[in-house]
């Protein structure tokens, strides 16, 4: 039987704003676009195949104007996950629910994530 806080009751899509998901758990989570395309759990992204990753990337210093970020595309993958295609050409990163809860922004969970730490 699947983890109540991994699955979705409702998901609300603005592809200017984010996604908020509102799981069967009674927890919802907000998640602006920013946050979303920082957190893109494909290889590339990550750094999994041995790249330096999206984070590790610095931006052009000739880069004079940065269209702002949106979605271009939502698609459902499986009953699991969906992936993105961003205005900036990226689509490869899939989110699948768990990725999501495990990211989730809010204080709550962010103090859980980190022990409470802070970091």
């Amino acid at each position: 039987m699947p983890n109540p806080a991994t699955v979705p009751e409702h998901i609300a899509i603005s592809r200017s704003k984010g996604v908020t998901i509102d799981w069967k758990d009674g927890h919802s989570s907000r998640y602006e676009l920013q946050y979303l395309r920082d957190r893109c759990p494909c290889a590339q992204c990550t750094g999994a195949h041995g790249g330096p990753g999206r984070e590790a990337q610095p931006a052009s210093p000739l880069q004079v104007y940065k269209p702002r970020l949106k979605m271009e595309s939502v698609e459902p993958v499986g009953n699991y996950a969906f992936r993105i295609a961003w205005n900036d050409g990226h689509s490869t990163g899939i989110y699948s629910y768990e990725h999501l809860r495990e990211i989730c922004p809010c204080p709550a969970c962010m103090e859980a994530s980190d022990g409470g730490r802070g970091e």
